[in-house]
């Protein structure tokens, strides 16, 4: 039997990807070990995190709503955890446990090798102020965006994320700002727009708005790129109104098996078998 020494925490976990691409890339380098979802409660946080430290234990993945809960758990954060402010990857360094994210250089590598965006020197809508669009926008300022406009139907929380920037020990030349997510805000800066970005739940297959975008269609101009952070349903609103548009749109599928990619390089040490990731998804989400 394989041990079950690296995998995903979460709560509810619910159905997730993760160990269908996580597994082939294991198999792919005949590293005997499976990785399993572990639903993990709030109170039950710590002693699981405990059990990280174990000789034979390799990583694990984490969603929510333990990206902030599990820092001080931990050991140490990488620069990469630090900018973003969250973890989504611990990996064990002989019963230390480091505190990695790698979602900001999933939705890079996606926006810029699947959707060939460049993004230096861009202008960027985020639409959204939770725990993904953190990581994005710092994604977008790493990559030295022109600016990077955080749209939110609370400003509030907005203009939280736009201070957290502002005050970093080690700021960028990216203009970061704050509006509110409605049609009379967005329309005046829709032209300029070279990336839309939605990292809400508009749209998502089970929310609160299924057949919505966030992004008014007739706003959307031909040539944009559009990034939904949602990949249930493959084609979300937002997507179809890009492409629609003539734009490129691109799904949350690729930021998921991508950011899980450079985790599995990170816990393993091992080149990520990306091909065969996503190979195995298609193949999961096909059925």
């Amino acid at each position: 039997m394989q041990p079950e020494n690296i995998g995903i925490i979460g709560y509810p976990l619910g159905h997730t990807l993760s160990p269908v691409f996580q597994n082939v890339a294991l198999t792919h380098h005949g590293i005997n070990a499976k990785f399993t979802a572990w639903p993990v409660s709030p109170d039950d946080l710590a002693s699981k995190v405990a059990t990280f430290r174990e000789p034979d234990f390799i990583a694990c993945c984490v969603t929510l709503p333990h990206k902030l809960a599990v820092i001080p758990l931990i050991d140490e954060l990488a620069e990469t955890a630090e900018a973003v402010g969250a973890v989504n990857w611990i990996v064990n360094d002989n019963g230390k446990l480091l505190g990695h994210n790698t979602d900001a250089a999933g939705f890079y590598r996606a926006l810029t090798e699947l959707g060939g965006f460049n993004v230096e020197g861009c202008n960027a809508v985020v639409a959204g102020a939770g725990g993904a669009a953190r990581a994005i926008v710092q994604a977008l300022v790493s990559g030295k965006a022109c600016r990077v406009t955080i749209a939110n139907r609370t400003l509030e929380r907005a203009q939280s994320l736009v201070s957290a920037w502002q005050s970093s020990p080690n700021p960028s030349e990216t203009k970061v700002e704050a509006i509110g997510l409605s049609r009379d805000e967005l329309k005046h800066i829709a032209s300029e727009v070279d990336l839309w970005v939605n990292t809400t739940s508009v749209g998502m297959a089970g929310g609160p708005a299924p057949d919505q975008s966030p992004i008014p269609a007739d706003l959307i101009r031909d040539g944009q790129t559009g990034y939904d952070a949602v990949y249930a349903p493959p084609i979300t609103p937002f997507m179809q109104a890009i492409t629609d548009a003539g734009g490129t749109a691109l799904g949350g599928l690729t930021m998921l098996i991508l950011q899980g990619a450079v985790g599995f390089e990170l816990a393993t040490g091992k080149p990520a078998p990306v091909d065969k990731m996503f190979a195995a998804v298609e193949e999961a989400t096909s059925k």
